[in-house]
C-alpha cells in the first residue's frame, strides 16, 4: 500500500489535483509491484511554508511503500516526483524535498497486514 503526501504551499487547482494524482500514479508504478490501484495519496496545497528561516515556494513529499525495494526503483521515482512537482507547480527542484519510508506491518479491514 503506497500512501503519498505531497504539501507545497502552491495552491492546487482541479486541474493541476488530476494531473497531480495521474503523475504520482505513473510515478509510483516505476516502483515494481506497486499500482495506482493500491495508492493512497493526499493533496496539501496553499500552506505557508519556511526553510533556512525564509518563507519561500516549496514542496514536501512523503513517500511510504510497503515491503523491500531497490535504490535504483526509488531514485527513478523520486526522478519522476521532482519533474512533476516543477512541470504543474512550478515549484524547481531545489526546492522540492522528500522523504522515502518501507514498512512490512499495516493495519485494514480492522486488522493487521504484514507481508
Amino acid at each position: 500500500m503506497p500512501y503519498i503526501r505531497l504539501v507545497t504551499t502552491a495552491d492546487i487547482s482541479p486541474a493541476q489535483q488530476q494531473q497531480l494524482k495521474s503523475g504520482l500514479a505513473r510515478a509510483t508504478e516505476l516502483i515494481p509491484g506497486k499500482t495506482e490501484s493500491k495508492l493512497m495519496l493526499e493533496l496539501d496545497g496553499g500552506k505557508v511554508m519556511f526553510f533556512q528561516g525564509e518563507q519561500r515556494p516549496l514542496a514536501y513529499v512523503d513517500a511510504k511503500f510497503s515491503g523491500p525495494t531497490d535504490f535504483a526503483d526509488r531514485a527513478r521515482f523520486t526522478e519522476a516526483v521532482f519533474a512533476l512537482c516543477a512541470d504543474v507547480l512550478a515549484i524547481p527542484a531545489s526546492s522540492v524535498y522528500l522523504t522515502y519510508t518501507r514498512f512490512d506491518e499495516w493495519g485494514t479491514g480492522g486488522t493487521l497486514k504484514g507481508r
